[in-house]
């Protein structure tokens, strides 16, 4: 293809766009080869003019959308997105499904929900629909057509399309897009650390990373004569060079200057151009304007505050012209070079006598440079006062306070209730379409209002909620601050304390949320609040790592639920809460299982403690899906479990909560024996806790229980580097982590040849658990293990491990507990004694769902009585499981008897 598309002439740019060129190649090719492509460069260089022939070239073969973002948009939540997809995905679309429903909010194509939206899950509803498009233009009836998306200025870019763009980047080689990216390094001392961040990420992700570097002496001669002609001298030339430095927009702008002058390019006008060339940069620009009457300055004016999307009426109305005079003011606007041409054959055009410009017609600055210099030199007062009218001119209009919101963070404060309640209601929008940084912006600047008395308190509620995703701390302080002042209802206030408990836990603070809502419960009347706050803080007690009081907190959970009939959701999430500490605590399955019947309903999840549901949270489901994996109804946890993943997705929760459903999902897997599936799951769990920050819970949790089925697996190896490359090891957080991870690290450390540790992790979780009174044998099976280690040494207390493991088990009744409880004691018993505890064991596990643990029993007994029969029927299971370390060790006996 032809690297120089017809178009203005680019000058010393060939190497640019022959690099655009192959990578246009590369995506029109026979692989569909997508990527990114940067370029950088200080203002003024060239970069729009580089991207416009980019997509001149590329509209012959690919489907191109531009955007370009402006200081303007910065605050704008997804604004540069919308440029890119929306008029793909627009009313026309033939897309539909859960992506669209989840980023069409975002994209402006559908009114937001009522509920925040998950900023996470937006972002991959929106790689969905890039991917579903990509595909869709491939298939295109007129042939294919791959898409190349071209984002001009995105220093600039909003927060929200440059982390989705960032997020992305790695993963376009493998779809038919082409990402081209233009910004200015310089701009980047002024931009947020995180966008600075996301345009690193786009620069490494890039297969191509270009700095545009200034015309040298002979382009810009060559760019003077195309302009001037053949006259102009060579002293002329390398003058024009000089006092533009080589910046091709300032050349321009000077030699318009020169032509408009009637300046002769020759020697003797070579001292006029450093007078000339000031009016191409900020002050010059400025003063170009004070040269134009007060109505022009206040069109330009208007139009620079506006920023984006600029019309004709819009910018009238805002600058309080009427039409036949701020037609002329366009007109003389364009002449002066400080807004674009209409583009019209041969340029604007006077205006016919009385003739007014079109109410919807676009304007737009002749370069970003000029309305950044027009902007940044509206006096203070009336920016400010500019910014208030256009809020309220769009308020009259009928615009919603998301796009009003923009204008009022520019106004002063001034006691104004009216900017407080639109502000507050732009930070609902905001948080709706995922974007709670923008909310965060938003309620902020209403604090500074101020909010009444009444109010402020409502607005720091709103404040910390918005800031929960992002910040746990900074959520910690507005809560508390809301909680110190009058003006919270009751529901608010328990609102209010609940969210500072979650806040302070996830922030690993799980001590300081078990105090802060037993505080509330203990100065709140009996009732359903009471139980909902009394509820948390069991839940928090119980994800403790350590207690000073365990037994005694769960003998006030026995009083307070077991005689409850789950009567409303209060008494089923307590009860939920005892069902999961009598699992943790070994009880009686039986009993178990009757506490978690009276939370459900017709055996599904009652109407508001749905995995969505925020009155409770999606941890009282998690709870009773969790104990019920742990007392052998994995049917019943295996139905929550999809039914939370399915939600989540179709909702667009793509943080901890997916990660979570995805980890319980492979909990399930992992019970059941099926060790393929369950790694799967798990580290799908992990990928998505690994986007939520180092050393989470839920990161821990996914951890915890991949390594404890990759060692099921026989993988001791790919175990042992999973937990170096992710710091598996002490201090762990303050939080239970599912399943006990100090009996899972001293399996792996005891798979590795390393007892001495491996004794000392399983005495440490040894005194935990019998302090708290936690004898679930299959949640933490240090006992077995540990009795291992010491069987040498000190046999009799080994026995004793054992002794109290098959209790334990008993107790719990279960057939997977029993049996290998049976499986392991048997290692340390006589031989006769040995085979009849391994029948046993068999019998106990082929009536459980634990195939896994089946398998490793029938292996045993065939190890036991060298029967053929057994061993076979073992390395089925084996296999079956993807049990790798079993299946070798059943095809060894097979092949010794």
């Amino acid at each position: 293809m032809d690297a120089t598309p017809p178009g203005p002439r680019l000058f010393e740019r060939d190497l640019e766009m022959a690099a655009a060129t192959r990578a246009l190649d590369a995506l029109c090719g026979a692989r569909r080869t997508g990527g990114v492509v940067v370029y950088r460069g200080e203002a003024g260089v060239g970069k729009t003019a580089l991207l416009t022939r980019i997509a001149d070239a590329a509209r012959t073969r690919c489907t191109v959308y531009v955007a370009r973002s402006g200081e303007a948009t910065t605050h704008q939540p997804f604004h540069m997105v919308r440029h890119l997809l929306g008029p793909a995905l627009g009313p026309a679309t033939s897309q539909t499904g859960p992506a669209l429903d989840v980023a069409g909010p975002a994209l402006g194509l559908t009114a937001p929900g009522a509920r925040p939206a998950d900023p996470q899950g937006v972002r991959d509803a929106l790689d969905t629909l890039l991917a579903e498009l990509a595909r869709e233009r491939i298939a295109a009836p007129d042939g294919p057509k791959p898409l190349v998306l071209l984002a001009d200025d995105a220093h600039w870019a909003d927060g929200e399309s440059l982390t989705w763009l960032a997020s992305l980047a790695p993963r376009l080689a493998g779809l038919p897009v082409l990402l081209v990216v233009a910004h200015r390094p310089e701009e980047l001392a002024d931009t947020s650390r995180e966008a600075a961040g996301n345009l690193a990420a786009l620069a490494r992700a890039a297969r191509l990373h270009v700095t545009l570097q200034s015309l040298t002496q002979e382009a810009t001669g060559d760019l003077v004569r195309g302009v001037l002609g053949d006259a102009a001298d060579d002293v002329f030339c390398r003058e024009v060079w000089a006092v533009t430095t080589g910046n091709p927009y300032e050349a321009v702008e000077l030699l318009a200057k020169c032509s408009a002058s009637g300046l002769a390019p020759t020697q003797d006008a070579a001292p006029v151009l450093r007078a000339f060339g000031t009016t191409a940069r900020g002050g010059g620009i400025v003063a170009r304007l004070g040269e134009l009457d007060a109505d022009c300055n206040r069109l330009a004016w208007a139009a620079a505050v506006l920023g984006t999307d600029i019309t004709f009426a819009s910018a009238a109305g805002l600058a309080g012209l009427p039409p036949e005079r701020a037609t002329l003011c366009v007109q003389l606007l364009r002449e002066a070079r400080i807004l674009a041409p209409d583009g019209a054959p041969g340029g604007p055009r006077p205006p016919a006598f009385g003739e007014v410009l079109d109410p919807s017609e676009p304007l737009d600055f002749q370069h970003p440079l000029v309305g950044t210099a027009v902007y940044r030199g509206i006096p203070t007062a009336t920016r400010t006062a500019l910014h208030g009218q256009a809020a309220w001119t769009l308020t009259r209009r009928g615009h919603g306070p998301a796009a009003i919101s923009r204008h009022l963070l520019e106004v002063h404060p001034d006691d104004d209730h009216e900017a407080v309640r639109l502000l507050r209601e732009a930070a609902a929008e905001h948080l709706a379409v995922g974007a709670p940084e923008a909310a965060r912006r938003c309620l902020e600047r209403a604090l500074r209002e101020p909010p009444s008395v009444v109010n402020r308190a409502q607005v720091l509620y709103e404040l910390g909620c918005a800031c929960l995703l992002s910040s746990p701390a900074t959520t910690v302080k507005h809560l508390r601050a809301a909680l110190q002042l009058p003006g919270l209802t009751q529901q608010l206030r328990i609102d209010a304390t609940l969210r500072l408990a979650q806040a302070l836990a996830h922030g690993n603070d799980m001590r300081d949320a078990a105090r802060c809502v037993a505080d509330a419960a203990a100065a709140t009347p009996a009732g359903t609040q009471q139980l909902r706050l009394l509820a948390a803080r069991f839940m928090y007690e119980a994800f403790l790592a350590e207690e000073d009081d365990g037994p005694a907190r769960s003998e006030q959970l026995v009083l307070l639920a077991d005689a409850l009939p789950g009567a409303d959701n209060a008494e089923r999430a307590l009860l939920t809460l005892r069902a999961f500490d009598a699992m943790l605590r070994g009880e009686p399955a039986d009993h178990i299982s009757d506490l978690c019947d009276r939370v459900l309903v017709d055996g599904r999840l009652p109407p508001g403690l749905g995995w969505t549901d925020t009155e409770w949270g999606f941890e009282i489901p998690a709870l009773l899906g969790i104990t019920l994996a742990y007392i052998d109804r994995l049917h019943d946890a295996e139905g929550l479990f999809s039914e939370a993943l399915r939600t989540f997705e179709l909702g667009g929760w793509s943080g901890a909560h997916l990660a979570f459903a995805h980890i319980l999902c492979g909990a399930v897997e992992r019970r059941r024996g099926r060790l393929v599936e369950a790694e799967a799951y798990l580290r799908e769990g992990l990928r998505l806790a690994g986007r939520i920050g180092d050393r989470a819970t839920v990161q821990w949790d996914a951890l915890c229980l991949l390594i404890d089925t990759l060692l099921a697996r026989g993988h001791v190896d790919k175990a042992q580097q999973l937990a170096d490359d992710h710091g598996f090891c002490p201090p762990y957080p303050d939080a239970l982590i599912l399943p006990d991870v100090r009996s899972v690290r001293g399996r792996l450390l005891r798979a590795l040849g390393r007892a001495k540790d491996a004794r000392a992790e399983l005495e440490g979780t040894a005194a935990s658990t019998t302090k708290r009174g936690r004898h679930n044998v299959q949640w933490a099976p240090w006992p077995y293990d540990l009795a291992d280690l010491v069987a040498d040494d000190d046999p009799d207390r080994a026995a004793a491990l054992l002794a109290d493991a098959r209790h334990c088990a008993r107790v719990l009744g279960t057939h997977s507990a029993v049996g290998e409880s049976l499986r392991r004691a048997a290692a340390s018993t006589p031989p006769e004694q040995a085979r009849a505890l391994l029948t046993e064991a068999v019998r106990e596990l082929a009536a459980s769902p634990a195939a896994y643990e089946e398998a490793a029993a029938r292996l045993d007994l065939a190890e036991a009585t060298a029967d053929p029969n057994q061993a076979r029927r073992a390395l089925t299971l084996a296999e079956t499981c993807g049990a790798a370390g079993l299946a070798e060790r059943a095809r060894m006996l097979l092949g010794a008897i």
